[in-house]
């Protein structure tokens, strides 16, 4: 009896995306054949839905401290609320990710990073993506449905941003604030999944998470500034070039700002203060040693917003239970 072809080791590297981990779940629990479909949605690169769901939480842990401070809160609301943000953001980052590819794959073909990508790699088809899309934006519907008819709409309302951002790097050299809009919605939706509407304070959370964005979307984008200017995509990076620094003061400083006049104006206990000096600690740093021409540097900066994401949830979190 003949013994089955082995996949040998340069066989299994073509089958993945040059700048995921190749020690990471998806290749070692998946079969081979939904690598592809993992890779379209990012599985094998967490930090992306681990952005978009900072915002969804620490909305959620604002409400919570509002809600707690009229005699209205519950954890199991909030614990509720947050597990659906988490699935949420991961349907949708994935969801989101594959229209971004479906539209942009010809761009990701001439660019070195993104040319191992599933379709301009030929790993799978346009039709077989597209399906894929569907069934993300299903399970992000099955989602959304279990909140409130205002968290609903508000939720729908979001798509028209979501559709336009793979676009934004042709017509503006801002196509961060696009990402920006599309990534910072939840800072939205947390508190309109508790109230069932929205006030000054998610809305001055939700402008501090798009300047959040700005700033580390900046930082990931200096990765592809060469083969960004080769084949005409336009970015943040490109556009603040050497003073890249001040920028990113600029747009941090303005985070902590808005967070900072939502806390006040939400009467957060002290625990929140805390947490968001701690965040605003560790962007201080990225700012301090951020080299703009070393491309891993920039991608660890990228990924280390995560923290600052999870402290400042973590202060909100220690304020309601203080």
């Amino acid at each position: 009896m003949s013994e089955a072809p082995q996949t040998t080791e340069s066989e299994t590297e073509t089958a993945r995306v040059a700048d995921a981990p190749s020690g990471n779940w998806v290749y070692r629990v998946l079969p081979r054949a939904l690598w592809p479909h993992a890779q379209l949605a990012r599985w094998d690169r967490p930090i992306g839905w681990q952005l978009l769901m900072w915002p969804c939480f620490w909305s959620a842990g604002l409400a919570a401290n509002v809600a707690s401070q009229a005699g209205i809160w519950t954890p199991a609301t909030t614990l509720w609320h947050l597990i659906l943000f988490m699935t949420g953001a991961i349907a949708m980052r994935g969801a989101g990710c594959t229209w971004n590819d479906l539209v942009d794959f010809k761009i990701d073909a001439m660019v070195a990073r993104t040319r191992s990508r599933p379709l301009p790699s030929g790993r799978i088809s346009r039709r077989a993506a597209i399906a894929f899309l569907f069934i993300q934006a299903l399970v992000g519907l099955l989602v959304l449905v279990q909140f409130n008819g205002f968290s609903i709409a508000l939720g729908i309302a979001s798509l028209a941003v979501v559709a336009i951002y793979p676009f934004a790097k042709r017509f503006t050299d801002w196509p961060q604030f696009f990402l920006g809009l599309a990534f910072s919605w939840g800072a939205l939706m947390g508190w309109a999944a508790m109230f069932g509407s929205l006030s000054l304070p998610p809305l001055l959370l939700y402008a501090g998470a798009i300047a959040w964005t700005i700033g580390y979307d900046t930082i990931y984008a200096h990765q592809d500034k060469e083969d960004d200017a080769l084949v005409g995509v336009r970015s943040t990076a490109r556009l603040f070039g050497a003073n890249t620094k001040a920028w990113l003061v600029a747009f941090y400083g303005l985070f902590a700002a808005l967070a900072l006049s939502a806390f006040v104006l939400t009467a957060v206990a002290w625990p929140a203060y805390a947490g968001l000096a701690l965040a605003i600690v560790l962007l201080g740093w990225q700012i301090r040693v951020i080299d703009i021409d070393d491309a891993d540097q920039c991608l660890a900066l990228f990924k280390a917003n995560s923290h600052v994401g999870l402290i400042v949830f973590l202060g909100l979190i220690t304020a309601l239970l203080a």
